[in-house]
């Protein structure tokens, strides 16, 4: 494992832990060269799992693609990266549960949002605004009033 700091290739494992749920291990870990402590997790990835997208087209699964517009979404909000690791863990944990080889792109959008929502209400705007593709500021004002009134925004 190199260091992201400064690449080098030798580091301890300090900790492990197992994850939420049992279905990652998470370690904690120290470079031998420059003292930088920093975590990595390690999860069973399903091959194959592939994407339906809105146009029909199909692609392969990238977890990339869900960390970026959760990190995006949560830039700058008072939510842990820890906290988003973990959040990303959930959403494809789920995924894959519910989805033998094709998930529908909504799938996704839909997942994200509904863990968003019970973790920052801003990410949750933030992200529903480029998934829902509002049309007007009146769209944007109805899922803010829903979140309001505790509900499930729409």
């Amino acid at each position: 494992m190199y260091c992201p700091r400064c690449n080098h290739e030798d580091t301890k494992v300090l900790e492990t832990r197992l994850g939420k749920g049992n279905h990652s291990i998470r370690r904690r870990r120290e470079c031998l060269a420059c003292s930088h402590r920093f975590s990595t997790m390690e999860e069973i990835v399903r091959e194959g799992l592939v994407v339906v997208k809105r146009n029909g087209a199909r692609e392969d699964f990238d977890i990339t693609k869900i960390a970026s517009g959760i990190r995006k979404a949560t830039d700058k909000r008072p939510v842990e990266v820890e906290r988003v690791n973990l959040l990303i863990s959930e959403i494809v944990e789920g995924l894959q549960k519910k989805f033998e080889e094709e998930v529908p792109s909504s799938a996704i959008g839909e997942e994200i949002m509904a863990h968003l929502q019970s973790v920052d209400q801003i990410a949750y705007v933030r992200f529903a605004s480029v998934y829902r593709e509002f049309r007007d500021i009146d769209e944007l004002a109805k899922a803010i009033d829903q979140l309001r009134k505790g509900g499930k925004a729409k």
